[in-house]
């Protein structure tokens, strides 16, 4: 990241995500929490957003997950927020609770302090998809509070381009009978 503009590299991410999903006809919903907006600032900063970007919560306080977004109460307790299950069931939750064909969630510690344990640059990130399968990715990131958050964002596009892209390589061989 160094030499780039603060949000250069999300707004590439999001034109990107924001055009894959506009040629699969699909909807994205995001559930924030250390990131706390600027995924969806992110998207929004996209001219046209709104054909494919539903909406966004962002649920910084543990009981806003649980009762919005529809994360495990007990999970919570058990684990805390900053947690890779937290996570899926924040991207879940999202795109249920918004009706998107995708959800993307971010959660952890952006600092200065560790939280529930975890150390600060702790984050993951979540994806589910149409088939509500999820996948997330676990993060140690280094910097200040404003670089782990920045990252995070980069991460969450990066995540959700992979499971688009990589579904439709998938569906490609497939197709047409390749391993």
């Amino acid at each position: 990241m160094a030499g780039a503009t603060g949000s250069a590299v999300g707004v590439a991410g999001a034109a990107r995500v924001l055009e894959v999903l506009g040629e699969r006809d699909a909807t994205l919903a995001v559930a924030e929490s250390l990131t706390g907006g600027l995924l969806a600032g992110e998207l929004t900063s996209v001219p046209g957003a709104s054909r494919t970007f539903r909406g966004s919560v962002t649920a910084y306080a543990t009981d806003l997950k649980r009762d919005v977004l529809g994360v495990d109460g007990a999970l919570l307790g058990e684990r805390g927020a900053v947690d890779p299950e937290v996570a899926r069931q924040m991207a879940a939750g999202v795109r249920r609770e918004l009706g998107a064909d995708w959800g993307v969630a971010t959660t952890g510690v952006a600092g200065p302090d560790p939280q529930d344990g975890q150390p600060v640059g702790t984050v993951y990130v979540a994806v589910v998809g149409p088939d509500d399968r999820g996948k997330v990715t676990a993060l140690r990131l280094n910097g200040d509070r404003a670089d782990i958050r920045k990252e995070s964002v980069r991460s969450a596009f990066a995540l959700l381009l992979g499971e688009l892209c990589g579904n439709e390589r998938a569906q490609d061989t497939e197709e047409n009978g390749g391993n």
